[in-house]
């Protein structure tokens, strides 16, 4: 039974990324007044046991693309039943608003396929929504004139053993100026250096893209119940404007008896860290 009428946020990070991404958010809604709870996925964060020589200095190179990853096995479905244990948590002391970034969207979307019931609201942040299997499978009808590919490129390790895990090596950026600043572009541009060098340190090495499958798909008679967000960012260089607003059109066209509320903030790609005070206003907004 629900005993409290004001909604606990609950946010899903985005790739190589973790629940300490949101502190800054989380502390700004807290001011507000409002509830949170960040989930660190499976294999990620407190939850994950990443490569020793990934912290090292200096780091050994040879070392850290033979560690075995955290994200060994982990699944689609792995994620949603972390997130969905916690849903059920905190559905019992009130409403629960759904928040997911980046890759995270895949995860909330097949959250709220599994329990629309217990969802007030879906929120993507700059967001993956993936609304039909040509969205897999094919090329997107949309200019993506990303700057994350190149940079991630450029950190990405080779010669991973676990298949499906993709390694960056956030940490390398420290010691390279120019590698610093491209990433930070494609990121966090409207961070300060100091606030960004605190996201480098934050980030996990691994993500599984194993995760982009068929169960990530929203479905119209499942998410399409829930009242779902869609925050455009529209400075984000990671997740393009264009390719989101392609994402917002093309969910709309799977359920057009209740589309997307649509949003839009002046932010990068990951300006909840950086600048989280607008975001929080807006969440506390649409509640």
């Amino acid at each position: 039974m629900r005993v409290n009428s004001r909604p606990t946020f609950v946010f899903v990070h985005g790739g190589s990324s973790n629940s300490r991404a949101w502190g800054p958010l989380q502390n700004e809604l807290a001011l507000l007044g409002h509830r949170s709870h960040a989930v660190d996925l499976p294999g990620h964060g407190d939850r994950a046991d990443s490569p020793a020589a990934y912290y090292q200095q200096p780091q050994d190179l040879v070392a850290l693309a033979a560690a075995p990853s955290p994200m060994r096995g982990v699944t689609l479905r792995d994620n949603v039943e972390h997130v969905v244990n916690a849903v059920r948590r905190l559905a019992e002391h009130g409403p629960v608003v759904l928040v997911g970034n980046s890759l995270g969207g895949l995860t909330i979307s097949a959250v709220a396929n599994a329990v629309p019931d217990l969802l007030d609201r879906v929120v993507y942040l700059s967001a993956l929504c993936l609304s039909s299997p040509a969205m897999l499978t094919e090329p997107w009808d949309v200019v993506d004139d990303n700057l994350l590919d190149a940079a991630a490129a450029r950190i990405s390790v080779p010669d991973v053993r676990d298949p499906a895990v993709a390694r960056l090596n956030w940490r390398s950026a420290h010691a390279d100026p120019a590698l610093f600043a491209q990433l930070k572009t494609a990121i966090m541009a409207d961070a300060t250096d100091n606030q960004f060098r605190a996201l480098l340190d934050a980030m996990d090495p691994d993500e599984n893209h194993s995760v982009l499958e068929p169960g990530a798909l929203v479905r119209a008679d499942r998410w399409g119940r829930v009242p779902h967000t869609y925050v455009r960012l529209s400075e984000d260089r990671s997740i393009t404007p264009a390719v989101q607003d392609y994402m917002i059109r093309k969910a709309d066209e799977l359920t057009p008896d209740n589309p997307f509320e649509v949003h839009t903030l002046a932010a990068s790609h990951v300006g909840y860290f950086s600048r989280p005070q607008p975001f929080a206003d807006l969440l506390a907004s649409l509640v």
